[in-house]
């Protein structure tokens, strides 16, 4: 099981948003560069670049960054936000980016992501964003009448990655893990699942470790790692015991 790190990318910084919120914003770095090779040094196996200004406004805000990144680290980037059309996701990928996170146009356009996940088989990751069990898209902004599972049944057949999970009423509050969406879609799909939202301390990671066996192949960490409730060198010790 991975610990992956999150860096989400607003106005050039390394923020967290909480639940999503543009007005609960938390800056943690004004150089996300060095924070992303913080967490290489620390023992990072991959991390988790999301874009939130892509998010809201349809496309890449950050490919510089991005790029950047890539340049000075050797593990995976998996990378999201704004990603709508070919183009956009070949510049993700060019720019440095081992896998591109599809979240909106999986609901508004699934037949896109059926034809580049094929194009790029295994690089491509669904983030499937839940509220209440109802998928929301753009940033979190939008509310679709759709299940999880339902999304996640669309793409049983497509060439992708894997699917990230967030439970959003989680996202950012520290309030502890909840891995029932993600087992739920890791059933019904017979596909791996990252989970993201909710990982406060250790306990969460030990709690996740057994789910392994289950479909859950890493979990994303944000908010927990920034604020020091969670030590990442501790978290490696434990799932690599």
């Amino acid at each position: 099981m991975q610990i992956i790190p999150a860096v989400d990318l607003k106005d050039g910084k390394c923020v967290r948003l909480i639940q999503g919120e543009v007005n609960r914003e938390i800056i943690y770095d004004s150089d996300p560069v060095n924070m992303a090779m913080h967490w290489v040094d620390q023992g990072a196996t991959r991390l988790h670049l999301i874009d939130l200004d892509g998010a809201l406004e349809g496309k890449p805000a950050h490919l510089d960054v991005l790029s950047s990144i890539a340049k000075k680290i050797n593990i995976p980037i998996q990378f999201g936000g704004g990603i709508r059309n070919e183009e956009t996701l070949k510049l993700v990928i060019d720019s440095g980016a081992s896998f591109a996170i599809l979240g909106t146009t999986a609901v508004e356009n699934p037949e896109f992501v059926k034809r580049v996940a094929t194009q790029y088989p295994d690089q491509v990751i669904l983030s499937i964003d839940s509220l209440n069990d109802q998928i929301r898209v753009s940033g979190w902004k939008s509310k679709r009448n759709i299940s999880p599972e339902e999304l996640a049944e669309k793409f049983l057949e497509v060439p992708l990655a894997n699917f990230i999970i967030t439970d959003i009423s989680r996202d950012g509050m520290l309030q502890g893990f909840d891995s029932s969406i993600s087992l739920r879609v890791a059933k019904i799909s017979g596909k791996s699942v990252i989970a993201a939202g909710g990982i406060t301390d250790i306990e969460d990671i030990k709690n996740a470790m057994p789910l392994f066996s289950q479909g859950l192949i890493g979990v994303v960490v944000g908010r927990a790692l920034y604020e020091k409730t969670l030590d990442f060198k501790e978290a490696l010790e434990i799932i690599n015991c």
